[in-house]
């Protein structure tokens, strides 16, 4: 019986010593200056970069490495590059970056999954698609999860009104006040909150009536509606406008930024590239070794 105890004893401590570990691990090493191969992969694959002049670059680079510093980004079954690094934290600051000072206090850590997962965290045979999703609960409070592949096509196709990580960082952003309840912070003022509320559920009728070119998740509730018509404010700006003057005007004002001047120039995608060539997350691999059907 002692040596029962002694060996259950062990295991305890084991578990409670990886859980302090896993806590306690540290935070990737931000490299002490931007890196030019850094600099690279943004000036490819990311269009709100490529649309900054220099003295934004600078800023932008800056945010990157200040989230960097304070979110961990944690491979599931698969190894973290540079590229999938930076295309997270791209997300996270494109919606901050009409505020410098800003920062998200509800998120320590994102998951990286390598494609779609269920509710139940599961890749294998998912009972249904997810491609993001913010945590909840004792275990999962200030964890996102982001599919890695839906991530990279998110800022490899600026044309189609979504943008995974993007979402899911306003949904943390929208949790900032203490709730995610689709009513920013900043419009948490009743002269701001009941306008933005009397449009919000006019656009999401118009949705559900199918005479908006939301998408129709928007409709689902109001936190999703937030989050949609900001993925399709930071990816399509000008039809955005076009198409919807009001939410544009509000949008503007929630994150100081006005994405129809911004987005000038249209974006350069990289050259496809081939089976053999070295893969662009910088493993040293090829790439049908590598990310190709990740």
């Amino acid at each position: 019986m002692e040596v029962f105890f002694t060996g259950v004893g062990f295991l305890l401590l084991g578990y409670l010593g990886f859980w302090a570990w896993y806590r306690n691990r540290p935070i990737y090493r931000v490299p002490s200056q931007f890196p030019t191969e850094w600099r690279e992969l943004l000036q490819k694959h990311v269009h709100f970069y490529q649309n900054l002049n220099e003295k934004e670059k600078r800023r932008f680079e800056k945010s990157i490495c200040n989230f960097l510093k304070q979110v961990r980004i944690t491979g599931i079954r698969i190894e973290v590059s540079d590229l999938d690094r930076l295309l997270v934290a791209c997300s996270a600051v494109i919606p901050l970056f009409g505020f410098p000072s800003w920062q998200y206090s509800y998120l320590h850590e994102v998951l990286l999954y390598p494609a779609s997962f269920d509710r139940n965290f599961s890749m294998d045979n998912p009972e249904e698609v997810i491609t993001g999703m913010v945590g909840s609960g004792r275990n999962m409070e200030g964890v996102m999860i982001l599919s890695k592949h839906s991530l990279h096509q998110s800022f490899d196709n600026t044309t189609d009104k979504h943008h995974v990580g993007i979402h899911e960082f306003v949904h943390i952003l929208d949790k900032q006040d203490g709730s995610i309840d689709g009513v920013p912070g900043v419009l948490n003022d009743k002269q701001y909150a009941k306008p933005w509320l009397r449009l919000m559920r006019r656009e999401m009728q118009r949705i559900r009536k199918g005479k908006s070119d939301i998408d129709a998740y928007a409709a689902t509730s109001e936190e999703e509606f937030l989050a949609v018509a900001s993925e399709y404010f930071f990816e399509r700006p000008k039809l955005f406008q076009e198409k919807h003057p009001e939410l544009y005007k509000t949008l503007y004002k929630v994150y100081h930024q006005d994405m129809s001047r911004r987005l000038r120039k249209p974006f350069r995608k990289p050259r496809r590239i081939g089976r053999n060539d070295l893969c662009p997350c910088g493993s040293g691999e090829k790439f049908k070794n590598c990310c190709m059907n990740n």
